[in-house]
């Protein structure tokens, strides 16, 4: 049975808050589809989105279409000023994956989201006081890369989003499989 990873596209998102993870798990599925995950990308209505230095994307599915996600990679971003306060997103984001992943700022929205409630968590280090502010009983760790808490990991900025995917395929494949799509990628 396939399990799969959703990559979650959004107004204003980071470019390479989605582009770095999906480099270092494209990689992987493709080159081992006998591990059984497969990526794609997500957005609300499914239309494309224009990101916050302008490259444009076009998600694969919409919430509506898109099929179970047994992962989710929440990219930061300028748009997630508006995300934090959108309860339609906070609530699909409860209930989007079992796993739930962030890069920078996708963490302020699980914040809001009330997943990092007594848990310890980072973001891109110029919003890690937003962190505190949304939700005050968060475990700030300000020098960690990323922070894996089992069924929540949250990631600094841009290359920790790089080094948090490919601890996802650590965690689901092993280390060398990581090892072997890191030095493909040149990472």
């Amino acid at each position: 049975m396939t399990q799969n990873i959703g990559i979650l596209l959004f107004d204003r998102v980071e470019e390479l808050d989605v582009v770095g993870p999906w480099e270092v798990l494209a990689a992987w599925t493709q080159q081992h589809p006998g591990d059984g995950f497969r990526v794609a990308t997500v957005s609300s209505g499914g239309s494309p989105v224009t990101c916050a230095k302008g490259m444009v994307l076009t998600p694969d599915y919409s919430f509506s279409s898109a099929p179970a996600w047994d992962v989710i990679v929440h990219p930061g971003g300028e748009g997630t000023e508006v995300l934090v306060k959108d309860e339609e997103h906070l609530d699909w984001v409860r209930s989007a994956a079992p796993l739930m992943t962030s890069v920078c700022t996708g963490s302020l929205v699980f914040a809001a989201a009330g997943l990092l409630t007594d848990r310890p968590a980072t973001s891109h280090w110029a919003t890690l006081e937003f962190l505190e502010v949304l939700d005050p009983t968060i475990e700030v760790r300000p020098d960690d890369r990323f922070v894996d808490d089992g069924d929540v990991i949250t990631a600094a900025g841009v290359s920790a989003g790089i080094d948090m995917a490919l601890h996802l395929v650590s965690r689901f494949a092993g280390s060398s499989r990581a090892a072997e799509i890191k030095h493909y990628i040149q990472y």
